[in-house]
């Protein structure tokens, strides 16, 4: 991916909103009954056909200098040995590799910093991110909860370090604590981290008390049976005024939609609708305090059907906001 010469700048996107997706994403393979499978991408692909008007672009490799602002040169290159030739290899009980995964994560990553230039640049005036495998858990030198690299904070950082933004927010609503994100911005006082997440619940993480190193991270645990009306009490009242208060330049959004009712491996209680009034509530946030920009990347979300009736809803709202 080149590095762009054109910096973060008020002029109007002429395209409202692209996706980005790679067929790695299908490429990366994990063993039967896995929730974390092939049939999550095409769930998400088969509802973004549905949308009309959606541009679509090709999620390139993200550069290596984009991975070493989060990971460590030898825990990248210890994913990359990690690789199989053939079948799987398995990271830690629940991610595993296999030959093609490498291609996918790079492919996530850098489609999360595509997203970033192409609204960053005045290309769209947001963009969603659709690739697997997710990032979210993924910590410094610790691949888990089905994550390589952390993709969002990746994104995150390329927006502050090549875009020259001074804050940016990422918004993280998956039903598990994105300690990988957490972990990766901890120490970053340019970036506010704030995530509603089920507790308790893999992996464990994300207590109230952890703030960040300069304050800048702000946890709200939910209860399991936590439906709609609490969720939107808890990001209404608490979640997206902390955000405003930073003044993000940029909103980045960990879109996971494992807090569905239907989905088998958590156990809160929101609808689609819950996912369609939570992503223009942060749209709202942003056209106060970004000019609109919001970049959203795929976390979670292991029902099918919810799966893509939920990344419908979400991305509807960006096209219909990004107007």
């Amino acid at each position: 991916m080149a590095t762009p010469e054109i910096f973060w700048t008020e002029s109007e996107a002429e395209v409202t909103t692209v996706v980005f997706t790679h067929p790695a994403g299908r490429g990366h393979l994990t063993p039967p009954g896995h929730a974390e499978r092939v049939g999550r991408i095409e769930a998400v692909e088969a509802a973004l056909d549905a949308i009309p008007g959606l541009e679509r672009r090709e999620a390139p490799r993200a550069e290596e200098a984009d991975l070493l602002r989060c990971h460590p040169e030898a825990y990248v290159e210890r994913i990359r040995a990690a690789e199989p030739a053939e079948g799987f290899a398995q990271l830690d009980p629940d991610t595993f590799m296999s030959p093609g995964s490498f291609e996918a994560a790079l492919r996530a990553a850098g489609g999360a910093c595509a997203a970033v230039d192409a609204v960053l640049g005045g290309e769209a005036q947001n963009a969603f991110s659709a690739l697997r495998p997710p990032g979210h858990h993924a910590e410094r030198e610790s691949p888990m909860g089905f994550c390589l690299f952390g993709s969002v904070a990746i994104a995150a950082k390329r927006a502050l370090e090549v875009h020259g933004l001074s804050r940016v927010a990422v918004l993280d609503f998956d039903v598990h604590h994105g300690n990988g994100t957490q972990d990766l911005l901890w120490d970053e006082a340019r970036a506010f981290f704030a995530s509603s997440h089920q507790m308790p619940l893999y992996p464990g993480t994300g207590y109230a008390n952890e703030r960040g190193a300069h304050g800048q991270v702000l946890n709200v645990p939910l209860d399991p049976g936590t439906g709609g009306e609490e969720m939107r009490a808890a990001w209404g009242e608490v979640i997206l005024p902390a955000a405003e208060a930073f003044a993000p330049e940029l909103i980045l959004i960990s879109a996971g939609f494992d807090a569905h009712a239907d989905d088998p491996l958590a156990g809160l209680e929101w609808q689609v609708e819950d996912f369609r009034w939570l992503t223009g509530a942060i749209c709202d946030l942003a056209e106060r305090a970004c000019g609109g920009r919001v970049v959203s990347t795929l976390e979670g979300g292991y029902d099918l059907q919810a799966l893509g009736a939920s990344v419908a809803a979400h991305v509807e709202i960006l096209k219909e906001r990004g107007g």
